[in-house]
Protein backbone atom coordinates (compact mmCIF):
# COMPACT_ATOMS: atom_id res chain seq x y z
CA UNK A 1 0.00 0.00 0.00
CA UNK A 2 2.65 2.72 1.25
CA UNK A 3 4.51 1.37 -2.37
CA UNK A 4 1.74 2.43 -4.23
CA UNK A 5 1.50 5.91 -2.61
CA UNK A 6 5.16 6.75 -3.34
CA UNK A 7 4.52 5.95 -6.97
CA UNK A 8 2.98 9.07 -7.25
CA UNK A 9 5.23 12.00 -7.00
CA UNK A 10 3.53 13.15 -10.48
CA UNK A 11 1.25 14.66 -7.95
CA UNK A 12 3.93 17.22 -7.73
CA UNK A 13 3.37 18.55 -10.81
CA UNK A 14 -0.17 20.82 -9.43
CA UNK A 15 0.58 23.91 -10.91
CA UNK A 16 -2.42 24.77 -11.97
CA UNK A 17 -4.63 23.25 -9.56
CA UNK A 18 -7.43 25.08 -7.39
CA UNK A 19 -8.17 22.84 -4.55
CA UNK A 20 -7.34 24.31 -1.16
CA UNK A 21 -5.36 21.64 0.83
CA UNK A 22 -6.56 19.72 3.87
CA UNK A 23 -5.55 19.68 7.19
CA UNK A 24 -5.84 17.53 10.41
CA UNK A 25 -3.73 17.52 13.93
CA UNK A 26 -3.91 16.92 17.09
CA UNK A 27 -5.62 19.34 19.11
CA UNK A 28 -3.95 18.66 22.45
CA UNK A 29 -0.66 19.28 20.97
CA UNK A 30 1.77 21.72 21.82
CA UNK A 31 3.28 22.80 18.77
CA UNK A 32 4.69 25.95 20.06
CA UNK A 33 7.31 23.50 21.92
CA UNK A 34 8.51 21.91 18.52
CA UNK A 35 11.83 23.62 16.73
CA UNK A 36 13.30 21.37 14.97
CA UNK A 37 12.87 18.72 12.65
CA UNK A 38 14.17 15.67 10.44
CA UNK A 39 13.18 13.59 7.53
CA UNK A 40 11.24 10.41 8.47
CA UNK A 41 13.34 6.85 7.15
CA UNK A 42 9.99 6.53 5.19
CA UNK A 43 9.91 9.75 3.67
CA UNK A 44 11.68 8.65 0.12
CA UNK A 45 9.92 8.87 -2.95
CA UNK A 46 12.30 7.58 -5.72
CA UNK A 47 12.60 3.95 -4.31
CA UNK A 48 9.31 3.17 -4.28
CA UNK A 49 8.08 3.57 -7.77
CA UNK A 50 8.66 3.19 -12.02
CA UNK A 51 6.61 6.11 -13.31
CA UNK A 52 8.78 9.24 -15.10
CA UNK A 53 8.19 11.83 -12.74
CA UNK A 54 9.61 9.29 -10.21
CA UNK A 55 13.44 10.19 -9.48
CA UNK A 56 16.18 11.78 -7.92
CA UNK A 57 15.22 15.47 -9.22
CA UNK A 58 11.72 15.21 -7.98
CA UNK A 59 13.12 13.80 -4.82
CA UNK A 60 15.32 17.01 -4.21
CA UNK A 61 12.66 19.14 -5.07
CA UNK A 62 10.25 17.95 -2.51
CA UNK A 63 13.30 18.26 -0.10
CA UNK A 64 14.16 21.30 -0.60
CA UNK A 65 10.40 22.54 -0.99
CA UNK A 66 9.75 21.72 2.45
CA UNK A 67 13.14 22.63 4.32
CA UNK A 68 12.40 25.73 2.90
CA UNK A 69 9.08 26.23 4.48
CA UNK A 70 10.01 24.51 7.87
CA UNK A 71 13.05 27.31 7.99
CA UNK A 72 10.25 29.99 6.76
CA UNK A 73 8.56 29.07 10.06
CA UNK A 74 11.61 28.79 12.18
CA UNK A 75 12.55 24.96 12.45
CA UNK A 76 15.96 23.87 11.97
CA UNK A 77 16.98 20.44 10.36
CA UNK A 78 18.72 18.41 12.86
CA UNK A 79 19.41 14.63 12.88
CA UNK A 80 16.38 12.35 13.58
CA UNK A 81 17.59 11.77 16.89
CA UNK A 82 17.34 14.62 18.49
CA UNK A 83 14.75 16.43 16.26
CA UNK A 84 11.31 17.42 17.58
CA UNK A 85 9.38 16.09 14.54
CA UNK A 86 10.41 13.39 11.86
CA UNK A 87 8.92 15.05 8.50
CA UNK A 88 7.29 12.36 6.06
CA UNK A 89 5.66 12.55 2.41
CA UNK A 90 4.11 10.34 0.05
CA UNK A 91 1.56 11.23 -3.35
CA UNK A 92 -1.57 9.12 -4.89
CA UNK A 93 -2.56 9.33 -8.08
CA UNK A 94 -6.59 8.65 -9.18
CA UNK A 95 -7.80 8.40 -12.69
CA UNK A 96 -11.10 10.33 -12.80
CA UNK A 97 -13.72 10.56 -15.45
CA UNK A 98 -15.14 14.26 -16.63
CA UNK A 99 -18.22 14.11 -18.11
CA UNK A 100 -19.42 17.44 -20.52
CA UNK A 101 -23.32 17.63 -21.86
CA UNK A 102 -23.80 19.84 -24.26
CA UNK A 103 -28.04 20.02 -25.09
CA UNK A 104 -29.31 21.39 -28.45
CA UNK A 105 -32.75 22.65 -29.16
CA UNK A 106 -34.51 23.47 -32.16
CA UNK A 107 -36.82 25.94 -33.34
CA UNK A 108 -38.51 26.95 -36.26
CA UNK A 109 -36.50 26.96 -39.52
CA UNK A 110 -37.65 28.21 -43.25
CA UNK A 111 -40.22 26.20 -44.46
CA UNK A 112 -40.57 23.61 -41.87
CA UNK A 113 -41.50 24.22 -37.81
CA UNK A 114 -40.59 21.36 -35.42
CA UNK A 115 -38.68 20.88 -31.73
CA UNK A 116 -36.08 18.88 -30.77
CA UNK A 117 -33.85 18.15 -28.59
CA UNK A 118 -30.11 16.88 -28.86
CA UNK A 119 -27.44 15.56 -26.05
CA UNK A 120 -23.88 15.22 -27.00
CA UNK A 121 -21.74 14.06 -24.20
CA UNK A 122 -18.12 13.50 -24.00
CA UNK A 123 -16.48 11.85 -21.52
CA UNK A 124 -12.61 12.20 -20.27
CA UNK A 125 -10.23 10.54 -18.30
CA UNK A 126 -7.36 12.78 -16.72
CA UNK A 127 -5.65 11.89 -13.48
CA UNK A 128 -5.72 14.04 -10.18
CA UNK A 129 -2.66 13.48 -7.57
CA UNK A 130 -2.75 13.92 -4.09
CA UNK A 131 0.27 14.82 -1.77
CA UNK A 132 0.31 14.27 1.89
CA UNK A 133 2.59 15.84 4.08
CA UNK A 134 2.75 14.22 7.83
CA UNK A 135 4.43 15.62 11.23
CA UNK A 136 5.46 13.10 13.33
CA UNK A 137 6.36 13.92 17.25
CA UNK A 138 9.51 11.81 17.61
CA UNK A 139 9.04 10.88 21.18
CA UNK A 140 6.05 9.51 20.81
CA UNK A 141 6.13 8.48 17.45
CA UNK A 142 2.66 9.65 16.39
CA UNK A 143 1.31 11.79 13.89
CA UNK A 144 0.20 14.91 15.03
CA UNK A 145 -0.07 17.17 11.70
CA UNK A 146 -1.21 15.87 8.56
CA UNK A 147 -1.72 18.30 5.46
CA UNK A 148 -3.13 17.19 1.71
CA UNK A 149 -3.47 18.84 -1.17
CA UNK A 150 -5.01 17.27 -4.60
CA UNK A 151 -4.80 18.37 -7.97
CA UNK A 152 -5.31 17.66 -11.91
CA UNK A 153 -1.99 16.60 -13.26
CA UNK A 154 -0.15 18.39 -15.57
CA UNK A 155 2.37 16.58 -18.09
CA UNK A 156 5.14 17.94 -20.40
CA UNK A 157 6.46 20.30 -17.83
CA UNK A 158 9.81 22.59 -18.19
CA UNK A 159 12.31 21.42 -14.56
CA UNK A 160 11.75 25.35 -13.96
CA UNK A 161 8.03 24.85 -14.20
CA UNK A 162 8.20 21.46 -12.07
CA UNK A 163 10.22 23.26 -9.46
CA UNK A 164 7.58 26.53 -8.80
CA UNK A 165 4.71 24.54 -9.13
CA UNK A 166 6.45 21.91 -6.13
CA UNK A 167 7.34 24.75 -4.18
CA UNK A 168 3.88 26.52 -4.71
CA UNK A 169 2.21 22.91 -4.26
CA UNK A 170 4.52 22.63 -0.71
CA UNK A 171 4.15 26.00 0.69
CA UNK A 172 0.28 25.71 0.23
CA UNK A 173 0.06 22.40 2.20
CA UNK A 174 2.57 23.61 5.18
CA UNK A 175 0.80 27.28 4.94
CA UNK A 176 -0.90 25.67 8.00
CA UNK A 177 1.86 24.08 10.09
CA UNK A 178 1.86 24.50 12.59
CA UNK A 179 -2.00 25.07 12.85
CA UNK A 180 -2.65 28.36 13.76
CA UNK A 181 -4.05 28.46 17.80
CA UNK A 182 -7.80 28.73 17.56
CA UNK A 183 -9.64 31.31 19.36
Amino acid sequence: MLRKLFVASLVLVLGACTQTPDWDYDRSVQFANYKSYAWSPDADLKNHGREYQVNDLMEKRIRNAISSEMAKQGFTLTDANSADVLVNYHASVDTKLEEDEMHISYGARWNYWGLGWQTHTTTREYEVGTIVVDMIDRNSNQLVWRGAKEGRLRNKQTPEQRTASINKTIAELLSNFPPKPQH
